[in-house]
């Protein structure tokens, strides 16, 4: 959408130009320049550019052939792969709204999401492997699907509005449409439908529905235009990353999480080529971004990390081809950072911030910054979007260095939260303000400094604590891995500081140990009282679920709030 003169890969706002379609015409602007390039690749297969269209076209004939209509909420409970890729395009193309559902949700998740976004349809499919049965799980989130003998005549009590649930692949179910039906519906519907349905598409429309990661009790539900995810992935792409033709794009996240769906649009939007898995697998990830020549890494989440490095094969993969990174090293243990600066010197390395309410990323690094700035911050704001760092109490903007609440208004900003006009209206105010909870900071070059979040902010005794802060001085032990802190009720001072760690190099201090490191480097009240190991973090999409945390810990403890 915005294009620069990409000459030295630099930005200059000067020669962009604002140039954005709706989703669907994303893809077949990309389409009309190049159709036989390879679009997507996947360990399950490779799709050109024309094979994606078709399929695309195809799919919406079958939803318009089963009564999805231009402004009808439609669910995508998908793994990540050339179906979840196409089954978004085919619902933009009808002008449908589509709900990402997180492929790791439980049957009440599934229920609540179902219900809370008004979904007319669900698309899923009917393979089953260790990680996903969608089917079972769709059937437990509503036990009368059980009993439904006609899947046309949908009726679903606990969600009033769902008529249609859509089954790929070769299977059947109770109260879901099978492939074969989905097929006949497609074959009976003009192809003239679909682009009448894609031509009356607003900039201003809602494209999709972004739940909150789930690291809540009650995750909301994000309103984001066509204008803010199309406009999002083509900046970013075009401008401060400078994506170029042949860009060969690598996430192995989940694309119904909204890093990795920005990073797919990304190179789409460019008549690139997306990289990606089902499920991330540390050793298929080095595999691929070495047989696939990668140019570009999108890969954020430090736990994906360090499965990365510590697999056996990390040594002799050649990353060579990665000329840049979206990697965040800022907030993670340095041992990560000094890996990736051993593989790949010559990789540009970035940060970002972001949230789905902003579709994606608000600030990230760029080749007009000094590279080490890529190990330290997170990056600068995109261009026409806007931060502020914010006194809470006065309203007023906090000084370089600063600590503050992060503020953000753009283009690329949610218009609401769907079914909430009271969290709405918390969270954006009459100026168009979106007050993130985030704590930040802006240093003397612009870069953002993350801190914690104010809800991630302990009250120990009348002193504030941020668990970012403790959480960074017990990652600089060496047996530490990564540490998380939540806050524990106390009687007397009304919260303390609790740690789960996960270790490495082999070490294994004791509690004792780790406390008494963390008392020589920081003030006693910010000091953890219980440290408890851990080997695998509770997870939703890509995040770490402190609440579960938390929960595990106060039950041992016998605590309530």
């Amino acid at each position: 959408m915005e294009s620069a003169g990409l000459s030295g890969k630099s930005e200059n706002p000067a020669l962009m130009r604002i140039s954005v379609s709706p989703l669907g015409d994303m893809l077949l602007k990309s389409w009309d320049t190049s159709p036989q390039k390879e679009a997507l690749v996947f360990p399950t297969g490779r799709r050109s550019y024309d094979d994606v269209v078709q399929s695309v076209l195809f799919r919406a004939r079958g939803l318009i052939g089963l009564g999805v209509k231009p402004g009808d909420h439609v669910g995508i409970l998908l793994p990540s792969g050339v179906d979840f890729v196409e089954t978004l395009f085919a619902v933009s193309m009808v002008g449908g709204v589509s709900v990402l559902m997180n492929a790791r949700y439980r049957a009440p998740e599934i229920a609540y999401v179902v219900e809370n976004a008004d979904l007319t349809a669900v698309i899923t499919n009917s393979e089953s492997d260790e990680f996903v049965d969608f089917t079972t799980r769709l059937t437990e989130a509503f036990p009368d699907l059980a009993a439904c003998a006609d899947a046309m005549a949908l009726s679903v009590p606990a969600a009033p509005k769902l008529r249609r649930l859509i089954l790929n692949g070769g299977k059947q179910a109770p109260g879901f449409i099978d492939q074969a039906a989905f097929d006949a519906a497609a074959q009976a519907t003009d192809e003239a439908l679909v682009h009448d349905a894609r031509l009356s598409v607003r900039l201003r429309d809602t494209c999709m529905i972004l739940y909150t990661s789930g690291t809540s009790a009650s995750p909301k539900g994000c309103l984001l235009s066509n204008e803010a995810i199309c406009r999002e992935a083509a900046n970013l792409a075009r401008n401060r990353w400078a994506f170029q033709e042949d860009e060969r794009v690598w996430s192995p996240m989940p694309l119904f999480h909204i890093a990795a769906m920005l990073a797919m649009l990304g190179a789409v939007e460019v008549g690139g080529t997306f990289i990606g898995q089902p499920h991330f697998d540390p050793g298929e990830s080095l595999r691929q971004i070495e047989a696939e020549k990668a140019t570009m890494l999108f890969l954020p989440f430090v736990t994906f990390h360090q499965a990365m490095i510590a697999h056996p094969d990390w040594d002799k993969a050649d990353m060579t081809s990665v000329r840049l990174m979206n990697s965040c090293f800022s907030q993670m243990p340095d041992s990560v950072g000094d890996a990736y600066r051993a593989k790949m010197p010559d990789a540009l390395q970035v940060g970002t911030f972001g949230m789905s309410e902003a579709s994606g990323i608000v600030t990230t690094g760029g080749y007009d910054m000094d590279p080490e700035l890529g190990f330290q911050a997170l990056g600068y704001p995109l261009r026409g979007v806007s931060v502020r760092i914010v006194d809470v109490d006065t309203g007023k903007d906090m000084p370089v260095g600063e600590r503050g609440e992060v503020w953000i208004r753009g283009y690329n900003m949610l218009d609401g939260y769907h079914r909430d006009p009271v969290k709405t209206a918390e969270a954006i105010d009459a100026d168009g303000w979106y007050h993130s909870g985030d704590i930040g900071s802006l240093d003397a070059n612009g870069h953002l400094r993350f801190h914690g979040r104010f809800k991630d902010m302990l009250k120990v005794g009348g002193e504030n604590v941020a668990a970012a802060e403790v959480e960074a001085v017990l990652d600089t032990h060496d047996a530490v891995e990564l540490a998380q802190v939540v806050g524990i009720p106390d009687e007397r001072l009304a919260e303390i500081p609790a740690a789960f760690v996960k270790l490495g190099n082999g070490a294994a201090p004791s509690e004792e140990e780790l406390i008494a490191y963390a008392k020589e480097r920081i003030a006693s009240f910010k000091v953890p009282r219980h440290i408890r190991y851990v080997d695998d973090w509770p997870m939703s999409a890509s995040k770490i679920q402190k609440f579960k945390l938390r929960q595990q810990l106060m039950a041992e403890l016998g605590l309530s709030e």
